[in-house]
């Protein structure tokens, strides 16, 4: 098919079915975003291993304690690297944010107006979406802790320490 008989087909398919248009197109926007993600983590995580922030802890925000006694920590990321018991230090948690944050920016205004061709007030909606994410990555982070040893251990039993850190990723 060419290109303007595949612009036409799609032209023609969201007049006739937007809502379903729609979807696809949030879809795949937030997929290709999700690919992206899984290509800055490892790379941001391998630069910032090689500085000292992955010798400084990143502790943050106790909630409680685990049932062994130790802190349970929003945001715990014990300095050292994962593959030799540590969290990853501030190093994993600045990567992981700077990969969230580029993320969220791209699919913010890709969805903004390609998905819901929004012609809003881009800072009131922005100021929202910023509200939501703070309150998404406190809430995901107070949760990981609950998988996130788990998963770790077994990837790194099962493919290795370098492979298995990089997938549990």
């Amino acid at each position: 098919m060419e290109t303007k008989a595949i612009k036409s087909f799609w032209a023609n398919f969201e007049k006739q079915h937007p809502g379903i248009a729609q979807f696809i197109i949030f879809f795949v926007v937030c997929n290709g975003v999700t690919v992206l993600q899984m290509i800055l983590m490892p790379v941001f995580k391998w630069v910032f291993g090689y500085t000292s922030l992955v010798d400084m802890n990143f502790q943050v925000l106790q909630i409680g304690h685990n049932i062994n006694g130790s802190p349970y920590y929003v945001f715990d990321y014990a300095a050292g690297t994962i593959g030799s018991g540590g969290g990853g230090g501030l190093a994993y948690f600045v990567a992981v944010e700077l990969t969230m944050a580029i993320a969220q920016i791209i699919n913010f205004f890709t969805q903004r107006k390609v998905t819901f061709k929004s012609d809003g007030n881009v800072w009131r909606a922005a100021f929202w979406y910023v509200i939501a994410y703070i309150v998404i990555t406190i809430g995901a982070a107070a949760l990981q802790e609950l998988y996130k040893a788990p998963l770790y251990s077994f990837m790194i039993d099962l493919l290795g320490n370098s492979t298995g850190t990089t997938v549990a990723n």
